[in-house]
């Protein structure tokens, strides 16, 4: 039986706010779609009031593709997919803590991530989102079309490595370093977006290191002036948690950023990252929806 979905947009970029959903609950293909078409206009979206079980946001996220094993954070016990990222009140440097697509160090990077709070500080630990295709839809013509015809080298090696500014060392965490087996891969500098067509900036403070075919020098101004260009605040808005919200954003298209303005308190937040459907499975499913 499909639930009525009600969505408010949450700023002028991108967000919107879904209720009358329980994402515990096996969801009907209609509402599966209606909550698919509401990530693909809005870029990100939010639930409150959940009650999620590792197994049930497993099953979520499930709906919308394959399920992410992270190559360098290791997932739950029995359940390898699911992330537990935790602030502990001695941390002093949160996961997160900077601007990023999920996973574009990856070959093929994925599409979405499923974020849940568990535990949430009294005040701060909110996250952040830009919209990237409204950054691209605000450069010159002139620059967009540069920008197309390029590509960029991503990579984990400056977040994961033993040198890297990565947040992840604590006890609280288990993370492996990148060194001598993190790979480079070439994505462009412009992703289309495969359900809207839409374009989006495809580039990163975190984990692009240049352009390709550019000298890490010549690269970096071009990215910096992009960088600093994303995340101007009208292509933003800004999530509030509390116990039992959900996240779930468009890493095509959208960069996050944990704050991390919560001093000695705890957060803890367990995600899903969705991957996108191998080829022939891609194939599959839509012969399936024309018949």
């Amino acid at each position: 039986m499909s639930q009525a979905l009600n969505i408010r947009r949450v700023a002028g970029a991108l967000g919107a706010e879904i209720s009358g959903v329980d994402l515990s609950r096996p969801l009907s293909d209609d509402t599966v779609a209606g909550i698919r078409r509401a990530l693909v206009e809005h870029q990100v979206i939010f639930f409150r009031d959940q009650d999620l079980t590792p197994a049930q946001q497993t099953a979520f996220g499930a709906r919308f593709g394959p399920l992410n094993v992270h190559p360098f954070v290791q997932g739950m016990a029995g359940q390898p997919e699911v992330m537990e990222i935790i602030k502990e009140p001695s941390d002093r440097v949160n996961f997160g803590g900077g601007w990023h697509s999920d996973m574009s160090f990856l070959e093929r990077p994925s599409i979405g991530s499923i974020l849940y709070a568990i535990e949430i500080p009294e005040f701060g630990g909110d996250t952040l989102f830009a919209s990237q295709a409204a950054a691209f839809e605000a450069l010159s013509p002139g620059l967009q079309k540069t920008l197309e015809g390029l590509n960029a080298v991503h990579s984990a090696s400056r977040e994961y490595s033993s040198q890297g500014h990565s947040a992840q060392k604590r006890g609280s965490m288990q993370v492996a370093e990148a060194d001598g087996y993190v790979g480079e891969f070439v994505h462009p500098m412009v992703l289309v977006h495969p359900e809207t067509g839409r374009k989006a900036l495809y580039v990163n403070p975190a984990f692009t290191l240049r352009i390709e075919g550019w000298k890490t020098r010549e690269s970096k101004a071009l990215l910096d002036f992009l960088f600093e260009h994303s995340r101007y605040e009208a292509f933003t808005c800004r999530f509030q948690w509390r116990e039992g919200s959900v996240a779930f954003w468009d890493n095509r298209s959208v960069w996050h950023f944990a704050l991390n303005d919560y001093p000695g308190q705890r957060r803890h937040m367990r995600r899903v990252t969705v991957d996108p459907w191998p080829v022939g499975a891609v194939a599959a499913k839509t012969d399936e929806a024309v018949a």
